[in-house]
């Protein structure tokens, strides 16, 4: 007997996607436990703080924990409550996920997420969005939602030779949304997932009907530079303590991503601690990042880039296209962006208007970072449904 996902491959006439479950050997678990539990540790900071990196002794109870408590198989089943596909795009096999709304109006969305993100970002807002009405929203909020693993992230192929930019990103997502039958979908994205989306907003193939941004990126107006009100002292600011104080990783990343590889293919302490500072950092959290995620939480985004083994392939992404932040040609789709407090650059709604010339949503949060769905689902429900509402 078909199962629900096979019925709904076989119904959709398209034979190129298939029903995806994810499904990982004891052995690969039984493998990380003992790479975890053979860690050789560094010796510790010297500050009493975060600041040289992630402490060791919160390091070590992370991985001891790790190791020995995290059921990856209960938290597979969570993950796998949602349907999951393959699909072959420009020679790249596509993981995503695609949650279909019961409801008779509802409108596709695609989200895309970043580094050092995954789809788990997700989990907490996949349900809100397409079932408004259990989740405190109307009938009309709907969405029909698919979340794609970029490539060279998760469950998604890894490109073997340069070319796989954010432009062409942005053209498989929307070829993947047109094999799904939908020739008319939002698109909404933070970090990696921004780029892209703006991407589809200024490519315009006619499909997109609006865009959503938690991380819009553009440049100080000639008003700020000569003149910055507080608002953009303070993007300034935090521009300037990114450069400063924590742009070592998409430096190393968006130069030479293989040599890093190297060690975080070999290490899951490695790999865990090179993505868990990231959350330390760019989540609104007072200080830690587990005050805001649960620590099963951020082990299942790590999970899958140590299951997938992609510490080099998701970092050759910044080598490919770390200039796709902050361009100046103009995007005219309808736009909406929401500015989390925490974001690593809050931009200023003068500075986006330079790039973006149809904002019709805009609002600004007290409280908040940069995984935004992660960190804050509910708030960022309903953002998207204000900002998409009068786009519909």
């Amino acid at each position: 007997m078909l199962t629900d996902i096979q019925r709904y491959a076989r119904n959709t006439q398209m034979a190129d996607i298939q029903p995806f479950i994810i499904d990982i050997p004891a052995t690969d678990i039984t493998e990380l436990q003992n790479r975890l539990s053979e860690t050789r540790w560094p010796d510790p900071e010297t500050p009493d703080d975060w600041s040289q990196g992630v402490p060791l002794q919160y390091a070590q109870e992370f991985c001891r924990y790790w190791g020995e408590e995290y059921d990856w198989y209960a938290r597979q089943e969570q993950l796998n409550r949602f349907d999951h596909f393959t699909t072959v795009i420009d020679d790249l096999p596509i993981h995503f996920i695609h949650a279909k709304s019961a409801e008779p109006g509802a409108m596709p969305l695609i989200i895309t997420h970043g580094w050092p993100g995954s789809v788990v970002e997700f989990h907490k807002v996949i349900e809100p969005l397409t079932n408004p009405v259990a989740h405190g929203g109307d009938a009309k909020d709907a969405f029909h939602v698919v979340c794609p693993s970029l490539p060279g992230f998760g469950f998604s192929g890894k490109p073997t030779k340069p070319g796989t930019s954010v432009g062409q990103i942005a053209a498989m997502w929307d070829e993947l949304m047109i094999r799904l039958s939908y020739d008319a979908y939002f698109a909404q994205g933070g970090d990696w997932g921004s780029a892209v989306t703006t991407e589809i907003g200024l490519q315009n193939l006619g499909h997109c009907k609006g865009i959503h941004l938690n991380m819009p990126s553009a440049r100080p107006t000639k008003e700020a530079r000569e003149n910055p009100t507080d608002r953009d002292k303070l993007a300034m600011a935090r521009g300037r303590a990114y450069n400063d104080e924590d742009s070592g990783y998409s430096k190393q990343q968006s130069t030479r991503p293989q040599t890093l590889g190297y060690g975080l293919a070999d290490s899951p302490s490695g790999q865990g601690m090179w993505i868990l500072e990231k959350f330390w950092r760019w989540t609104d959290c007072d200080g830690h990042p587990e005050n805001v995620l649960t620590r099963d939480e951020l082990i299942d985004n790590i999970m899958l880039y140590w299951l997938n083994n992609t510490g080099a392939s998701s970092g050759r992404l910044y080598w490919q296209s770390f200039g796709a932040f902050g361009g100046d040609d103009k995007i005219e789709v309808p736009t909406g962006c929401s500015i989390f407090p925490k974001e690593i650059v809050p931009t200023p709604r003068s500075w986006a208007e330079q790039r973006f010339g149809n904002i019709l949503y805009w609002n600004e949060l007290d409280k908040g970072g940069h995984f935004a769905a992660f960190e804050q689902p509910n708030l960022f429900v309903s953002e998207l449904r204000k900002s998409f509402g009068p786009m519909r």
